[in-house]
């Protein structure tokens, strides 16, 4: 099942939807006309569990694109938001998760060379999150050195504390796009969240697309382009900690929740290092994919 959290237009609320085809199935609409009440928001929808997946897939699939009136608009017609626009805690970011993006930091960055010998682990605040399409603010009076990370994103499905890797997936609801913006020049005694959570910094969406439909989530291509120009492509085969390491990890020391989301990493090739390094300005476009999920595109605007 692919979701989204859209806005018919610009006065109406944002509303859970499942995405049919080239149309939008508002899941609170269809349920309350199939008498499942079925809620209105995505973290509200991931905290019935997977049964409400396997019942709202179902009853879409027995449809067969006959749905109910008032319940399905088109695509083309919303807009979409965050997945989950305003988290519930901070966003678990892992830093340094790809082989040779720990080369070409230890370069740039001052990070050891040496592969992490557990994740390294950062966050990034609700207040950072924004939708497909919306501004990534650069603010020059701050950072003179913006730079683009593309990113498989994971959404924890159930609560999980000091769960063994082998049923860390379990616990996982779905995966979505991120774009974890990093300001290197705000890294302050080591620390990141300045650097990585300012407001923008972190793109999410279009869609989330739940776990029973991508078994596998090491084998993802990701790649993204500044003004069309190919800059990151990898594949989450190479991920140094794997999904499962990453929750199982987390979860020993911190109760994982469900809406929690983690944000796994990026592939090399970001600005920092480049020879000689690149940034992005206002005006330029960051487009970032991860096949099977989707595509975000954002301008950076001056703030």
């Amino acid at each position: 099942m692919r979701l989204v959290t859209y806005r018919a237009d610009v006065e109406s609320a944002a509303r859970l939807g499942a995405i049919a085809g080239d149309l939008v199935i508002d899941l609170a609409r269809f349920g309350g006309a199939k008498n499942v009440p079925f809620p209105s928001s995505m973290l509200e929808f991931i905290d019935l569990g997977p049964r409400a997946v396997a019942i709202a897939t179902r009853l879409i699939a027995e449809c067969e694109g006959g749905f109910p009136l008032g319940t399905a608009v088109p695509l083309a017609n919303v807009t979409l938001l965050a997945p989950i626009p305003r988290p519930r805690k901070n966003i678990f970011g892992i830093g340094l998760n790809y082989t040779q993006h720990v080369a070409e930091s230890a370069k740039s960055l001052d990070t050891s060379p040496d592969l992490p010998r557990q994740p390294v682990i950062f966050s990034k605040p609700p207040t950072s999150v924004i939708g497909p399409g919306e501004p990534i603010l650069h603010d020059g009076k701050i950072t003179q050195q913006l730079d683009w990370e593309v990113e498989l994103a994971v959404i924890v499905g159930t609560k999980a504390r000091c769960v063994p890797r082998t049923d860390a997936l379990r616990h996982v609801f779905g995966y979505t796009v991120c774009i974890d913006m990093s300001a290197r020049d705000c890294r302050r005694a080591g620390q990141w969240i300045y650097s990585k959570g300012q407001d923008s910094y972190c793109p999410l969406g279009p869609v989330v697309v739940t776990a029973d439909e991508i078994p596998d989530p090491q084998s993802l291509d990701l790649w993204l382009t500044v003004n069309g120009v190919e800059k990151q492509r990898s594949n989450t085969a190479y991920m140094l900690f794997k999904v499962d390491e990453l929750v199982a990890d987390i979860s020993r020391g911190i109760t994982l929740e469900p809406g929690d989301i983690i944000a796994t990493g990026t592939p090399a090739g970001v600005g920092a290092g480049r020879d000689p390094q690149e940034w992005v300005w206002p005006g330029d476009v960051i487009v970032a994919t991860v096949d099977g999920i989707g595509t975000l595109r954002h301008p950076v605007v001056a703030r």
